[in-house]
Protein backbone atom coordinates (compact mmCIF):
# COMPACT_ATOMS: atom_id res chain seq x y z
CA UNK A 1 0.00 0.00 0.00
CA UNK A 2 1.05 3.61 -0.74
CA UNK A 3 1.10 5.73 2.10
CA UNK A 4 2.37 8.50 0.78
CA UNK A 5 -0.56 10.84 0.77
CA UNK A 6 -0.82 10.13 4.39
CA UNK A 7 2.97 11.65 5.10
CA UNK A 8 3.61 15.03 5.81
CA UNK A 9 7.25 16.10 4.45
CA UNK A 10 9.15 17.95 6.27
CA UNK A 11 8.29 22.01 6.10
CA UNK A 12 5.21 21.59 4.34
CA UNK A 13 2.77 23.98 5.79
CA UNK A 14 -0.88 23.01 5.50
CA UNK A 15 -4.33 22.90 7.31
CA UNK A 16 -6.49 20.01 8.20
CA UNK A 17 -9.27 20.99 6.54
CA UNK A 18 -7.02 20.34 3.44
CA UNK A 19 -7.29 16.56 4.59
CA UNK A 20 -10.56 14.35 4.13
CA UNK A 21 -11.30 13.07 7.56
CA UNK A 22 -13.89 10.60 5.73
CA UNK A 23 -11.89 9.05 3.13
CA UNK A 24 -12.60 5.05 2.99
CA UNK A 25 -10.24 4.29 -0.06
CA UNK A 26 -8.61 1.30 1.06
CA UNK A 27 -12.06 0.04 1.94
CA UNK A 28 -12.92 0.75 -1.62
CA UNK A 29 -16.96 -0.65 -0.68
CA UNK A 30 -15.67 -3.61 0.11
CA UNK A 31 -15.78 -4.34 4.38
CA UNK A 32 -15.40 -7.87 4.62
CA UNK A 33 -11.92 -7.72 2.28
CA UNK A 34 -10.98 -5.27 3.96
CA UNK A 35 -11.49 -6.54 7.22
CA UNK A 36 -9.40 -9.83 6.15
CA UNK A 37 -6.65 -7.36 4.98
CA UNK A 38 -6.75 -5.98 8.34
CA UNK A 39 -6.48 -9.81 9.56
CA UNK A 40 -3.07 -10.47 7.45
CA UNK A 41 -1.72 -7.36 8.91
CA UNK A 42 -2.25 -8.10 12.38
CA UNK A 43 -0.43 -11.88 11.57
CA UNK A 44 2.30 -9.87 9.65
CA UNK A 45 2.65 -6.87 12.87
CA UNK A 46 2.87 -9.91 15.18
CA UNK A 47 5.61 -11.62 13.59
CA UNK A 48 7.64 -8.60 12.99
CA UNK A 49 7.09 -7.46 16.74
CA UNK A 50 8.60 -11.02 17.62
CA UNK A 51 11.17 -10.09 15.17
CA UNK A 52 12.17 -7.44 17.11
CA UNK A 53 11.92 -8.30 20.05
CA UNK A 54 14.27 -11.17 19.51
CA UNK A 55 17.05 -9.49 17.69
CA UNK A 56 16.66 -7.00 20.17
CA UNK A 57 18.81 -3.86 18.35
CA UNK A 58 15.74 -1.82 17.15
CA UNK A 59 13.35 0.52 19.42
CA UNK A 60 9.65 2.08 17.66
CA UNK A 61 8.27 4.53 19.50
CA UNK A 62 4.23 4.92 17.84
CA UNK A 63 2.89 8.62 18.74
CA UNK A 64 -1.24 8.99 18.83
CA UNK A 65 -2.41 12.60 18.59
CA UNK A 66 -6.18 13.21 18.20
CA UNK A 67 -9.37 15.45 19.53
CA UNK A 68 -11.41 13.45 21.64
CA UNK A 69 -13.55 10.33 20.53
CA UNK A 70 -11.02 9.99 17.40
CA UNK A 71 -9.92 6.64 18.93
CA UNK A 72 -6.82 6.06 20.29
CA UNK A 73 -7.97 3.47 22.51
CA UNK A 74 -9.31 1.86 20.09
CA UNK A 75 -6.79 1.79 17.35
CA UNK A 76 -4.35 0.22 19.75
CA UNK A 77 -6.59 -2.85 20.77
CA UNK A 78 -7.03 -3.07 16.93
CA UNK A 79 -3.72 -2.63 15.74
CA UNK A 80 -1.98 -4.61 17.95
CA UNK A 81 -4.68 -7.32 18.65
CA UNK A 82 -2.62 -10.67 19.22
CA UNK A 83 0.45 -8.55 19.54
CA UNK A 84 3.08 -10.29 22.70
CA UNK A 85 2.31 -7.96 25.55
CA UNK A 86 5.80 -8.58 26.96
CA UNK A 87 7.39 -6.61 24.05
CA UNK A 88 4.57 -3.64 23.85
CA UNK A 89 3.82 -0.85 26.11
CA UNK A 90 1.43 1.55 26.47
CA UNK A 91 2.22 5.30 27.91
CA UNK A 92 -0.31 7.88 27.79
CA UNK A 93 0.38 11.77 30.16
CA UNK A 94 -1.98 12.89 31.91
CA UNK A 95 -1.96 16.61 33.76
CA UNK A 96 1.88 17.00 34.92
CA UNK A 97 2.73 16.63 38.66
CA UNK A 98 3.94 18.82 41.04
CA UNK A 99 7.67 17.19 40.37
CA UNK A 100 7.02 16.86 36.43
CA UNK A 101 6.26 20.78 36.45
CA UNK A 102 9.26 21.01 38.56
CA UNK A 103 11.27 19.93 35.79
CA UNK A 104 11.66 20.86 31.90
CA UNK A 105 8.26 19.60 29.81
CA UNK A 106 9.72 16.55 27.93
CA UNK A 107 11.77 15.36 31.55
CA UNK A 108 8.82 13.31 32.14
CA UNK A 109 8.61 11.76 28.75
CA UNK A 110 12.32 10.59 28.36
CA UNK A 111 11.99 7.63 30.86
CA UNK A 112 8.61 6.28 29.21
CA UNK A 113 10.52 6.17 25.38
CA UNK A 114 11.19 2.07 24.23
CA UNK A 115 14.21 -0.11 25.11
CA UNK A 116 16.01 -1.84 22.64
CA UNK A 117 13.54 -4.44 21.68
CA UNK A 118 10.58 -2.90 22.02
CA UNK A 119 7.25 -0.86 20.69
CA UNK A 120 6.29 1.98 23.18
CA UNK A 121 2.76 3.36 21.94
CA UNK A 122 2.14 7.04 23.68
CA UNK A 123 -1.60 7.27 23.94
CA UNK A 124 -1.19 11.61 24.24
CA UNK A 125 2.45 12.28 24.23
CA UNK A 126 4.98 15.43 24.74
CA UNK A 127 2.78 17.27 21.83
CA UNK A 128 0.25 17.89 24.73
CA UNK A 129 2.75 20.68 25.73
CA UNK A 130 2.17 22.40 22.29
CA UNK A 131 -1.47 22.06 21.74
CA UNK A 132 -3.66 22.32 24.68
CA UNK A 133 -1.11 24.66 26.34
CA UNK A 134 -1.09 26.91 23.46
CA UNK A 135 -4.97 27.12 22.84
CA UNK A 136 -5.76 27.63 26.62
CA UNK A 137 -3.36 30.22 26.34
CA UNK A 138 -0.90 28.84 28.83
CA UNK A 139 2.40 29.10 27.03
CA UNK A 140 3.07 32.12 24.94
CA UNK A 141 4.08 32.28 20.71
CA UNK A 142 7.23 32.64 21.40
CA UNK A 143 7.58 29.51 23.97
CA UNK A 144 5.46 27.25 21.56
CA UNK A 145 8.02 27.87 19.22
CA UNK A 146 11.16 27.21 21.04
CA UNK A 147 9.28 23.78 22.37
CA UNK A 148 8.55 22.80 18.72
CA UNK A 149 12.55 23.03 18.46
CA UNK A 150 13.62 21.41 21.54
CA UNK A 151 11.23 18.18 20.42
CA UNK A 152 12.65 17.77 17.03
CA UNK A 153 16.04 17.63 18.87
CA UNK A 154 14.57 15.71 21.63
CA UNK A 155 13.22 13.15 18.90
CA UNK A 156 16.49 13.52 16.57
CA UNK A 157 18.74 12.24 19.73
CA UNK A 158 16.30 9.45 20.24
CA UNK A 159 16.51 8.32 16.34
CA UNK A 160 20.37 8.61 16.58
CA UNK A 161 20.38 6.47 19.60
CA UNK A 162 18.57 3.37 17.75
CA UNK A 163 14.73 4.54 17.82
CA UNK A 164 12.63 4.65 14.88
CA UNK A 165 9.53 7.36 15.31
CA UNK A 166 6.14 7.13 13.66
CA UNK A 167 3.59 10.23 14.75
CA UNK A 168 -0.08 9.72 13.55
CA UNK A 169 -2.58 12.44 13.78
CA UNK A 170 -6.36 10.64 14.37
CA UNK A 171 -8.13 13.02 11.66
CA UNK A 172 -11.96 13.41 12.51
CA UNK A 173 -14.65 15.63 11.47
CA UNK A 174 -16.42 17.83 13.87
CA UNK A 175 -19.48 16.52 13.03
CA UNK A 176 -18.12 12.65 13.39
CA UNK A 177 -17.57 13.62 17.01
CA UNK A 178 -20.42 14.90 17.56
CA UNK A 179 -22.21 11.57 16.74
CA UNK A 180 -19.40 9.77 18.73
CA UNK A 181 -19.97 12.15 21.72
CA UNK A 182 -23.86 11.54 21.28
CA UNK A 183 -23.34 7.37 20.94
CA UNK A 184 -20.76 7.86 24.40
CA UNK A 185 -23.99 9.81 26.04
CA UNK A 186 -26.64 7.79 25.31
CA UNK A 187 -25.30 3.85 25.69
CA UNK A 188 -24.98 2.41 29.04
CA UNK A 189 -22.02 0.86 28.41
CA UNK A 190 -20.01 3.43 26.76
CA UNK A 191 -21.34 6.36 29.50
CA UNK A 192 -18.54 5.63 31.96
CA UNK A 193 -16.19 7.50 28.42
CA UNK A 194 -17.97 10.58 28.31
CA UNK A 195 -16.07 13.09 29.97
CA UNK A 196 -18.22 17.09 30.19
CA UNK A 197 -14.65 18.01 29.54
CA UNK A 198 -14.72 17.04 26.54
CA UNK A 199 -17.31 19.54 25.09
CA UNK A 200 -14.60 22.29 26.76
CA UNK A 201 -12.38 20.72 24.04
CA UNK A 202 -14.64 20.85 21.09
CA UNK A 203 -15.88 24.78 22.11
CA UNK A 204 -12.28 25.63 20.59
CA UNK A 205 -12.18 23.00 17.89
CA UNK A 206 -11.11 26.01 15.37
CA UNK A 207 -8.34 26.95 17.89
CA UNK A 208 -7.18 23.15 17.99
CA UNK A 209 -7.29 22.75 14.38
CA UNK A 210 -4.69 25.44 14.04
CA UNK A 211 -2.90 24.20 17.06
CA UNK A 212 -2.64 20.89 15.44
CA UNK A 213 -1.74 22.39 11.84
CA UNK A 214 0.78 24.50 12.90
CA UNK A 215 2.84 21.92 15.31
CA UNK A 216 2.63 19.04 12.05
CA UNK A 217 3.65 21.05 10.04
CA UNK A 218 7.00 22.24 12.75
CA UNK A 219 7.52 18.63 13.68
CA UNK A 220 6.84 16.38 10.63
CA UNK A 221 10.93 15.70 9.62
CA UNK A 222 12.55 12.85 7.39
CA UNK A 223 13.66 10.99 11.00
CA UNK A 224 10.54 11.34 12.66
CA UNK A 225 7.78 11.89 9.96
CA UNK A 226 3.82 12.79 11.26
CA UNK A 227 1.06 11.12 9.25
CA UNK A 228 -2.52 12.39 8.80
CA UNK A 229 -5.04 9.50 8.86
CA UNK A 230 -8.22 9.46 8.10
CA UNK A 231 -10.72 8.30 11.09
CA UNK A 232 -14.40 8.55 10.36
CA UNK A 233 -13.59 5.41 9.20
CA UNK A 234 -12.25 2.93 11.86
CA UNK A 235 -11.74 0.25 9.67
CA UNK A 236 -9.50 2.72 7.24
CA UNK A 237 -7.89 4.53 10.04
CA UNK A 238 -6.41 1.08 11.24
CA UNK A 239 -5.66 -0.17 7.46
CA UNK A 240 -3.24 2.95 7.04
CA UNK A 241 -1.89 2.73 10.86
CA UNK A 242 -0.91 -0.86 10.41
CA UNK A 243 -0.32 -0.80 6.54
CA UNK A 244 2.83 2.24 7.61
CA UNK A 245 3.87 0.01 11.02
CA UNK A 246 4.54 -3.22 8.97
CA UNK A 247 6.17 -1.72 6.48
CA UNK A 248 8.54 0.70 8.87
CA UNK A 249 9.35 -2.72 10.24
CA UNK A 250 10.10 -4.47 7.56
CA UNK A 251 12.32 -1.31 6.33
CA UNK A 252 14.65 -2.18 9.12
CA UNK A 253 15.58 -5.40 7.77
CA UNK A 254 15.89 -7.34 11.27
CA UNK A 255 17.20 -10.74 11.41
CA UNK A 256 16.98 -13.51 14.56
CA UNK A 257 20.27 -13.44 16.43
CA UNK A 258 22.15 -16.22 15.21
CA UNK A 259 22.34 -19.74 17.25
CA UNK A 260 25.09 -19.96 19.52
CA UNK A 261 27.82 -21.84 18.13
CA UNK A 262 27.85 -25.93 18.22
CA UNK A 263 24.17 -25.33 19.32
CA UNK A 264 23.45 -28.15 17.58
CA UNK A 265 25.81 -30.77 19.05
CA UNK A 266 23.63 -30.26 22.15
CA UNK A 267 21.33 -33.34 23.27
CA UNK A 268 18.57 -33.19 24.70
CA UNK A 269 17.61 -35.96 26.92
Amino acid sequence: MDTKPYKIKPGNKFKLSQFESDDKSLINGDKENAREELEALRVRLESLQELLYAESKHKLLIVLQAMDTAGKDSTIRMVFDGVNPQGVKVASFKAPTAEELAHDFLWRVHAKTPARGEIVIFNRSHYEDVLITRVNGWIDAETCKARYQQINEFEKHLVENGTTILKFYLHISKDEQKQRLIERRDTPSKQWKFNPDDLASRAQWGKYMKAYSDAISATSTKHAPWFIVPANSKLQRNLVISNVICDTLEGLKMEYPKAAEGLEKIVVK
